[in-house]
């Protein structure tokens, strides 16, 4: 039986390691783990972005998994390799799916003027724009985080607030779990509820997100 190959993109900054708790039957799929890039500029397009990252998809037909703004570049992705299929977790599927205080972010452009200082120490500067849940678990994502640049941060935070995307695109699933504080249930629509499921389910509820994809991709 022929393979399906998944290609999973980390959330904002993190590494691979975030999809460590996640089970699937080898027999059945090979698992591959894309790699942040340092964008070509601060004003690099997040398309452009996705083109060049796509070097690193090897096999046809694939399906991409991504978590929260990995979620966002496997979206930008689909349009370079023509996936099987797309699976967001923890992410959004437009922009109207953003939260107030990250549309409010991009009225004012504030996001601009952060001090570097600020923008080192990530958490609190993720903080400022998704709340204190976050906070509360700095350890663990500190833990996962493997890119602590600022000229990355800087863009990855500009990227996400101006996305432009208006609709979802062909063959998306989404898992979103009812108490995301970063990407709110209430924003959320056509999606796999995951109850009791934060922004950080991934790893907290990897037996159930485990299940649900691999039940989406039998189907």
């Amino acid at each position: 039986m022929e393979k399906t190959p998944i290609y999973f993109m980390p959330g904002l900054a993190a590494s691979h390691k975030i999809f460590e708790n996640l089970e699937f039957d080898l027999d059945r799929y090979t698992l591959h783990y894309l790699n942040w890039i340092a964008p070509q500029t601060s004003e690099e397009d997040i398309g452009s972005y996705a083109c060049h990252l796509s070097a690193q998809i090897k096999e046809k037909d694939p399906v991409l998994i991504g978590v929260s703004f990995g979620g966002i570049i496997v979206q930008e992705l689909a349009s370079y390799v023509h996936p099987k299929k797309v699976i967001i977790i923890s992410s959004v599927k437009h922009h109207d799916e953003l939260p107030k205080r990250f549309k409010l972010a991009k009225l004012t452009k504030i996001y601009k003027v952060f001090p570097t200082k600020v923008i080192e120490n990530f958490e609190d500067y993720l903080g400022f724009f998704i709340g204190k849940g976050l906070k509360k678990r700095a350890d663990l994502y500190k833990k996962y985080l493997s890119v602590r640049s600022k000229e990355y941060l800087q863009w990855s935070i500009a990227s996400i607030i101006n996305w432009q995307q208006t609709a979802p695109i062909k063959n998306i699933i989404h898992i979103h779990g009812t108490n995301d504080a970063i990407f709110p249930i209430k924003n959320i629509q056509n999606t796999i509820k995951v109850k009791g499921g934060t922004h950080i389910m991934v790893l907290t509820k990897a037996k159930k997100i485990s299940k649900i994809i691999d039940t989406v991709l039998t189907c």
